[in-house]
């Protein structure tokens, strides 16, 4: 049976996200834009491989942990040439990393025992590679992982102590904002479900508790 938290999660304003994102910059401010951009988990940003960006039909494909399911979601207009351009850098690091006898990459679901040749192809790097190689404790292999999460978090909390903002926010805060002003713009539950990946659309109601005002909604006499 589904529990829903008795709590409702902290949303930004439209305006609180921009002066965030202001605050930060490189990597970190493309990641934070992408994940209130499309509504992403952190780890599913940072998994993100590059055959999972479609530049043509403006979309991302998030594959689960678990491998045997995906959905899309939309890649932002207002961050896609920004994101072609880093992935040039992050392809000349990767062709660096194979010059030196590198470049191979952790393949999910036992695609490596099966295409043992792929995980140096380019399209399986992540899209938001580490700064530095290290050793796969699976394999031993010395290869290059997705940056680690803790690197956004630390960013992102300076930022939001920077911009101001007098919420607990956290990588999560921009998935929970870009839902509720979904359905703020107009947009239907039903599609905010499908965004989110959400299995029971009850899930995503807690959204449209989110968008009520204080009390329900209900206006307070003294006003």
């Amino acid at each position: 049976m589904l529990v829903l938290s008795k709590y409702l999660p902290t949303v930004l304003t439209k305006e609180e996200v921009v002066k965030i994102i202001q605050q930060l910059a490189g990597v970190h401010q493309l990641l934070i834009k992408l994940l209130y951009g499309t509504g992403l988990r952190l780890t599913e940003g940072l998994s993100l491989r590059v055959k999972d960006v479609d530049f043509t039909q403006r979309q991302i494909i998030v594959h689960d942990t678990k491998g045997n399911e995906s959905r899309v979601t939309m890649l932002p207009e207002s961050i896609a040439e920004e994101l072609k351009i880093h992935l040039q850098s992050v392809k000349i690091l990767h062709q660096q990393d194979l010059q030196k006898g590198y470049g191979s990459v952790y393949l999910p679901f036992a695609l490596e025992r099966k295409y043992p040749r792929a995980k140096y192809d380019w399209i399986w790097q992540f899209v938001f590679p580490s700064g530095s190689l290290s050793k796969d404790p699976r394999s031993g292999e010395v290869r290059r992982h997705h940056l680690h999460e803790s690197s956004l978090q630390k960013a992102l909390k300076q930022a939001v102590r920077q911009a101001g903002i007098q919420k607990k926010v956290g990588c999560h805060t921009f998935r929970h904002s870009f839902a509720t002003h979904l359905l703020q713009n107009g947009y239907d539950i039903r599609t905010v479900q499908e965004l989110l990946g959400h299995k029971d659309v009850k899930t995503t109601m807690i959204y449209t508790h989110v968008l009520n005002r204080g009390g329900k909604a209900v206006r307070s006499p003294l006003d």
